[in-house]
């Protein structure tokens, strides 16, 4: 099992090509397997997004999440309480972000690797990371 980060999940769902062999290996191997996870939060951070222009998907919102939750081996993950407080005390320094904080969290939580492109999550030393 791995969580994908929102930038991984979106390249997975759009442009595969956009990933890493390694990251597309995780996520083949994942979806094949136990599954990869892709937090509720990062559902809430492409809504955001998409509503304010700064994100194109190819067609409305709820169209597009109706097939991004039947992808294959791709399951949303409700936020838990205790991510939410785990977010609060996630180790180490990591910046203060309250969705990828969240996202660490549930990472933690699963006790699975990150699969993200984000440079700054994929320095923090607390969660393995995939990229």
């Amino acid at each position: 099992m791995i969580v994908l980060d929102t930038n991984a999940w979106l390249f997975w769902l759009h442009d595969p090509s956009r990933l890493t062999r390694r990251a597309r290996a995780a996520i083949r191997k994942a979806t094949d397997g136990e599954g990869a996870r892709v937090s509720v939060v990062s559902l809430w951070e492409v809504a955001l997004k998409s509503s304010l222009g700064k994100l194109h998907l190819p067609m409305d919102i709820d169209t597009w999440y109706a097939r991004a939750r039947s992808y294959p081996g791709v399951g949303i993950e409700a936020l838990q309480p205790e991510d939410a407080i785990a977010s609060t005390r996630l180790p180490g320094e990591i910046h203060r972000d309250p969705a990828d904080r969240f996202i660490l969290a549930l990472a933690r939580r699963l006790a699975v690797p990150l699969v993200t492109a984000d440079e700054k999550l994929r320095a923090y030393p607390h969660v393995e990371t995939i990229w």
